[in-house]
């Protein structure tokens, strides 16, 4: 940055940066209008400058929608960004915040040295509404993970960022949930809402084991801390010890999971990788793993034992990977190590209590431990309750249902232990809580608050009194229970004869999920994202209704979402779900069967099944002629428009289009319109009719612009660049470069941003760029191909480009550059990509 005069209002000598960001501001501009966004850009700005001046902040610089602060002190900095960021919150527009301390020389051109860059390099990991700080920002703000003068510092670990050697400390201030911080090293794991206490030991001697085996399983019964063990097992090796797991430390969470099959394709998720057409859901995971070198905590196995075979084969394939798994039973494959994670000792029973409960210990508190058998579960049940009753009144009670059962001997004592204590707090529950525990047991992955509402019957003081007594968890806006908890309170359901009712329920909220959301067509992201947090409940649903031969739910259910997990994977498993719902009703001929054949279309294409997917457009389509149904037909038309230009027939597959912009146009289904106008562009390109193609992407664009069908309007956008850049109009290629790549990050489109890094490198090589940042985007691009499962090796445009440059740059400096994109977060990809279009 550069200031023309030297700045003497700025502090110098230890100062603290802040820097923020607006989060996803080309998706807000496309939201809310350029007027409304303008008048909120400028709200925003207000509330930041008069937070930070009120704390003594000096703003530095301002570009676009981002802010550089400077503070004379560390606490002033922190208490100015939670201010704007708390009154910012309930406002369309959140900002990413970073703080750094250091000591930064103050010359004639402003602040100099590493310590801007770092502070940067800080807040770019963050996300909107996330304020984060470094070790040095945090060490003078409070100690990590204690409240100090209303500040709440949470540690988030250690991570590597671009450009910096070593791995660096970062802090969180406030209890907020977000995602992993957007860090080089590549990690899924959550951050636990409470701190972890005790089992140093066991930690020592469960990593101990860990640097030796490839297949970890800690074991134990329900309740035992399993999970948050190896949470904290993970954690520890990811921070600690990077270079053994380079490639990433990530975790998978199986538990509501009930169909081993699907146990591949669950892990594959947080791995981002994408079946090719004919493979196995193992093929494509060791494909994607080789060369690798990760970590991979599977948790709660123990009810998916039949899928442990393939986890042996995954293992046999890929030798850079080691797994961590949390199981009450031993998956009993080769290689495997058991550790058998003991109960906590007595000193760290009763920390874990008073910690929970807020007390001091006590002669009443070390017995009430030490009769729950120093089950972690257990123990935070009871302190749960110390809210109404003291440890010696909690101690009568809870003794006397322990003791009921100590005659049963068939049974694991802890676990016996663990029955009784949540049996014990099922007791104390009202009615309504009681009710209302049982029916939110139906529930796979947890619910929204209106989900519980709606399915339920609940209301916010039993939620509530459930979440105080520990038997329900909230996060990320959603309510769910542990394994162990839910288990106990499905049971209770069984046992109360509710179980057909609360299912059926459940199944029949999803389908007016379906019927609602389809009913308006949205087709924006965040529908999309609002189905894939459902996606576990869509499971047990389908399940259900499989079981119970509930044809119509079934069929509602898949071929009324499928449109919302086209750009989400799941083929494999889609196509499974179809072939069900076909067999259950073979020789029907209703809509709702030809729109599960439509879902079949889709799922075979996303496979590159291209038999199953002519067969199942055809049969869509026939009975939608048959039923005279006009926006029936569209989809599947499109569908065999697919099919047909995937084959070469390019004179059919526009036949198939133009039949389904006819029928869409005639039947009001403009969005349709777009979608086959840019299938037509592809078909064009496809044939090296460039001018043809943009004629159609930008019909395309006008339609998805106006829909507000962003993910669509992205990829439009960039097929319009690539067009361009192939009829040489450099301007008007560069400008669409821009916009599309641009959209593509606000909507956190990897695909889409995929698409954007090849067409800004067409538009650089078009320029003249052979040099070295256009090699760091090919690195990038690699990367993202390998992340999304897309053909490693470069396609038929991009391979020229990399040949050419290899003559250029030189192997030795291609490769160097190269390998600099490779290791670059796609965000730095990005940011590179869009300043190169200026």
């Amino acid at each position: 940055m550069i200031w023309a005069d030297m700045r003497h209002d700025l502090p110098f000598g230890t100062v603290t940066f802040c820097f923020t960001d607006v989060e996803g501001s080309t998706r807000l501009l496309h939201e809310l209008g350029a007027e409304a966004y303008a008048d909120a850009l400028a709200e925003h700005r207000r509330v930041i400058r008069e937070a930070c001046a009120l704390e003594g902040g000096v703003e530095v610089d301002t570009q676009g929608d981002a802010f550089f602060f400077a503070f004379a002190s560390a606490p002033g900095a922190a208490a100015a960004a939670a201010s704007f960021t708390q009154e910012l919150r309930a406002g369309p527009i959140q900002v990413r915040v970073g703080l750094h301390t250091g000591s930064p020389l103050l010359g004639a051109e402003g602040y100099v040295g590493d310590d801007v860059h770092f502070a940067a390099r800080v807040a770019a990991t963050s996300h909107g509404g996330q304020i984060i700080c470094s070790q040095a920002t945090a060490e003078l703000i409070a100690p990590s993970d204690t409240v100090s003068q209303g500040v709440l510092l949470v540690a988030l670990g250690s991570h590597r960022l671009k450009d910096i050697a070593d791995p660096v400390s970062i802090y969180q201030l406030g209890d907020g949930s977000f995602p992993p911080l957007k860090t080089i090293a590549n990690s899924n794991l959550p951050t636990p809402a409470s701190s972890f206490l005790g089992r140093e030991d066991e930690l020592y001697d469960a990593d101990a084991l860990l640097r030796s085996t490839r297949l970890l399983t800690i074991a134990g019964p329900g309740g035992q801390g399993k999970t948050r063990f190896a949470l904290e097992l993970a954690t520890r090796a990811r921070e600690e010890r990077f270079s053994d797991y380079p490639d990433g430390v990530f975790a998978s969470f199986v538990a509501s999971l009930r169909d081993p099959s699907l146990v591949l394709a669950t892990i594959a998720q947080p791995l981002n990788v994408k079946e090719q057409p004919g493979q196995s859901a193992l093929d494509a995971l060791s494909s994607h793993l080789q060369a690798k070198k990760m970590l991979l905590l599977l948790d709660n196995a123990e009810h998916l034992l039949d899928a442990a075979p393939e986890l042996s084969q995954l293992l046999q394939a890929v030798n850079g990977l080691t797994l961590l798994v949390t199981s009450r039973e031993l998956l009993r494959i080769q290689g495997e190590t058991p550790y058998s994670l003991p109960p906590l000792q007595e000193d760290e029973g009763i920390a874990l209590f008073c910690e929970r409960a807020r007390l001091e210990p006590s002669p009443e508190i070390a017995e009430l431990c030490s009769r729950l058998e120093g089950l972690p579960l257990a123990i935070e049940l009871a302190a749960a309750r110390t809210a109404i009753l003291t440890p010696a009144q909690l101690l009568e009670r809870l003794s006397q249902r322990l003791d009921l059962l100590k005659g049963t001997r068939d049974a694991d004592p802890r676990q016996q232990t663990l029955r009784a204590t949540i049996e014990w707090s099922y007791d104390l529950l009202s009615p309504d809580e009681q009710r209302l525990f049982r029916s939110l047991s139906v529930f796979a992955g947890g619910c929204t608050l209106e989900a519980a509402e709606e399915v339920a019957g609940a209301d916010l003081d039993s939620l509530q009194g459930l979440v105080d007594k520990s038997l329900l968890r909230f996060s990320d806006e959603r309510f769910w229970m542990l394994e162990t908890i839910s288990e106990y309170a499905w049971e209770s359901l069984e046992e109360a004869g509710g179980i057909d009712a609360a299912m059926d329920e459940h199944a029949e909220w999803l389908v007016r999920l379906v019927v609602e959301v389809g009913a308006t067509r949205a087709i924006d992201a965040d529908v999309r994202v609002r189905f894939a947090a459902e996606l576990d409940n869509f499971r047990a649903a389908l399940s259900w209704s499989e079981l119970h031969s509930h044809v119509h739910v079934q069929r509602s259910l898949i071929g009324g979402s499928w449109l919302y997990w086209w750009d989400r994977g799941h083929a494999v498993e889609g196509l499974r779900w179809v072939e069900s719902a076909l067999r259950q009703s073979e020789g029907d001929r209703t809509k709702e069967a030809a729109n599960v054949l439509a879902a079949g279309a889709m799922f075979a294409a996303r496979a590159g099944d291209q038999q199953r997917l002519r067969a199942y457009a055809e049969a869509s389509l026939s009975i939608a002629c048959e039923r005279a149904d006009a926006a029936g037909q569209i989809w599947p038309l499109i569908f065999l428009g697919i099919w047909a230009g995937q084959n070469g027939s390019y004179h059919e597959s526009e036949r198939h289009y133009e039949t389904a912009i006819a029928i869409a146009g005639e039947t009001g289904y403009r969005e349709l319109v777009a979608v086959a106008l840019n299938n037509l562009g592809v078909n064009a390109a496809q044939q090296g009719d460039f001018e043809r193609a943009t004629r159609f992407y930008a019909d395309a664009r006008v339609i998805s612009r106006e829909r507000g069908a962003l993910e669509d309007l992205a990829m439009e956008t960039l097929n319009l660049a690539e067009g361009l850049c192939q009829l040489s109009q450099l301007d008007a290629a560069v400008e669409a470069a821009r916009e599309g790549l641009a959209l593509a990050r606000g909507l956190e489109s990897e695909r889409g941003m995929l698409q954007g890094l090849g067409v800004v490198v067409s538009v650089q090589c078009l320029r003249g760029d052979r040099g070295w940042s256009v090699a760091q985007l090919v690195g990038a691009i690699e990367v993202l191909r390998e992340r999304l499962g897309e053909a490693p090796e470069p396609d038929a445009h991009l391979g020229p480009i990399v040949d050419e440059l290899e003559e250029i740059m030189g192997a030795d400096e291609y490769t160097a550059a190269l390998s600099q994109g490779r290791t670059m977060p796609t965000d730095a990809a990005v940011d590179i990509a869009l300043a190169s279009l200026d």
